[in-house]
């Protein structure tokens, strides 16, 4: 049927899909840009593209396909190279015993269709599929595994029986089409292409494992040819600055690549282990640049009150959780909410993630003796409205932070610790003095990131009843609508159920009861003035409120819940009266 020739813009007239006025105007506009007609009528809003996709579906009687909902046939994607499906905006999505089923953009192109036909060299059954459907689907299927795989093979093989010689190698490294460069950038291309936040290289007794962490997990390629390694870690030292004859110490460094149109920021870390050098990369992607505060979805009545601390004159807001929970994320947020042109902003970081214009960022050379204290005492003295600090990292920072606050200075900073309640205590815990403590502090923010279900795959999930009555026991948690969902695992996915991450919030503003026991250091009265705050919600919370709405699972509400001390009874484990 693909060979009927059909008229789009009359039939979609006939059928009333479109006027004849609006057929003429994207006619006339289709001679100066170039586009296909259908595009130019989605992009001039006079048809939806699922509704124009399914009418073409139905003249050319071929089926339309919802890539998202649909399960691909893995085993036969390659049966056209990643160059040929994006040139041809087609996917081979199944394969039947009369022949191959693919997904097209345009199965009006009988020219394309040909050439894909003459390639497959077997009988094609054509779909119509959206092409952002088709793309994402590309860059999902089309991963670097086995070109990974066969540039290790090819690398092992370039360096012989013999243990390469590091001059050698080196001399090397300007060509992009050496195999330790190709390897590399596959790495890269693979990372950026699941949008990997680290990157890490390590060498095992027999193997060398490249693991990706995407979504906070860690995604693992086992390859046979361990002596690469060797091979990566200098190209990546050479990339860096780094010392490329010192394997006995760490070394940190830092570079910039671009992949797939990404400018990423790449933070390197090396260590000595018993079989090697691993090597540890944090990606930043800079292309995406800084999100808004309302984007990084704070619920709204933590916003509002984030808010208000930031409108403060002066006084320290502390942003806390461990690493990799999306604190240097909401800073960033929140500098470039305050950055304007009658306000003086500092940082001092280690090391400077993002750059933001108006405002000077100093970066941290423990080295030569800028560290924060002494970066904090000088930054003082350059007149700023607000100040960030990266981490609050040791007693004398603490102090110069605190002070600072009291003096007419907005201090943002960040602490590594589990909750918001913790952090104050940690302040006086690290030296400084509990009065200064009281005096400056106005607010802490404690967040983490927790996964989202996958849309693609998820299923409603129903708690047994001893998940039901440890819900109802968490303050907050209405049960009464509740669409608690989980992932059953698709190819969107990687088969994992999740797709993504949010973040979470524990939001404590300071109040006379608690500033009053924090200048009598105590810890058990501060807790529980904390807890008594009309205003405080907790981690547990804002989790719980997310896996009700169904945008997590109950299994990220337990992983959450361990490690927050309120939460002394979790299903599954064993109760107190068992004592």
């Amino acid at each position: 049927m693909l060979r009927k020739k059909i008229r789009l813009g009359d039939l979609l007239v006939e059928g009333n899909v479109i006027t004849e006025d609006q057929l003429m105007d994207a006619l006339k506009q289709q001679k100066s840009t170039g586009q296909r007609l259908g595009s130019m009528l989605v992009n001039l809003g006079y048809v939806g593209e699922e509704q124009l996709l399914r009418f073409l579906a139905q003249q050319l009687e071929i089926d339309y396909i919802d890539l998202p909902n649909f399960k691909v046939n893995q085993s036969v994607i390659g049966n056209l190279s990643e160059i040929q499906a994006r040139r041809f905006r087609t996917l081979v999505i199944d394969e039947k015993p009369e022949g191959f089923l693919i997904a097209m953009a345009d199965p009006t192109d009988l020219h394309r269709y040909d050439q894909i036909q003459a390639i497959l060299k077997k009988p094609v059954k054509v779909g119509v599929a959206k092409e952002a459907d088709i793309i994402r689907n590309i860059d999902l299927f089309y991963r670097k595994t086995s070109e990974i795989s066969s540039l290790a093979e090819e690398l092992e093989g370039e360096l012989g029986t013999d243990e390469f010689e590091l001059p050698t190698l080196a001399d090397t490294t300007d060509s992009d089409e050496a195999p330790v460069a190709k390897l590399l950038k596959s790495v890269f291309e693979e990372a950026v292409q699941l949008q990997a936040s680290d990157v890490h290289i390590e060498p095992d007794q027999d193997v060398i494992r490249i693991r990706l962490r995407v979504d906070g997990s860690l995604q693992e390629q086992v390859m046979k040819e361990k002596r690469i390694a060797s091979a990566l870690v200098l190209r990546l030292k050479l990339m860096c600055g780094l010392d490329i004859s010192e394997k006995r110490k760490p070394q940190d460094g830092r570079f910039n690549i671009k992949v797939r149109g990404h400018s990423v920021d790449v933070r390197l870390s090396t260590m000595p282990v018993q079989n090697g050098e691993s090597v540890v990369m944090r990606l930043l992607d800079q292309t995406s640049g800084i999100l808004r505060l309302d984007e990084i979805g704070m619920d709204g009545e933590i916003l509002n009150q984030f808010r208000q601390l930031l409108r403060s004159q002066h006084g320290m807001v502390l942003v806390t959780g461990p690493t990799g929970s999306g604190k240097t994320t909401t800073l960033y947020s929140a500098l470039s909410e305050l950055n304007s042109p009658e306000k003086k902003i500092i940082t001092i970081e280690d090391p400077v993630e993002y750059y933001l214009s108006r405002v000077n960022q100093v970066q941290v050379n423990t080295k030569i003796g800028l560290d924060f204290s002494r970066v904090l005492r000088a930054v003082l003295r350059q007149d700023p409205d607000i100040v960030l600090v990266g981490e609050m990292r040791d007693q004398e920072t603490a102090e110069i932070g605190l002070r600072a606050a009291m003096t007419g200075h907005l201090v943002l900073s960040t602490l590594h610790t589990n909750d918001s309640i913790s952090s104050a205590l940690r302040l006086a815990d690290m030296g400084a003095e509990p009065y200064l403590v009281a005096s400056a502090l106005r607010g802490i923010i404690a967040q983490r990131l927790v996964r989202r279900v996958c849309t693609y795959c998820a299923k409603d999930h129903q708690p047994d009843p001893q998940e039901h009555t440890w819900l109802e026991s968490i303050k907050g948690a209405q049960l009464s609508n509740a669409t608690f969902k989980h992932g059953d695992g698709c190819t969107q996915c990687n088969n994992t159920g999740y797709r993504g991450r949010v973040a979470i919030h524990e939001m404590l503003v300071l109040d006379d009861d608690m500033l009053s026991a924090l200048r009598r250091n105590d810890v058990d009265e501060f807790t529980k003035a904390s807890k008594a705050s009309p205003l405080y919600k907790s981690l547990l919370d804002s989790v719980v409120k997310l896996a009700v709405k169904g945008v997590t699972s109950l299994e990220e509400v337990y992983r959450i819940g361990e490690t927050v001390e309120e939460t002394d009874l979790l299903p599954g484990n064993p109760d107190d009266e068992t004592a």
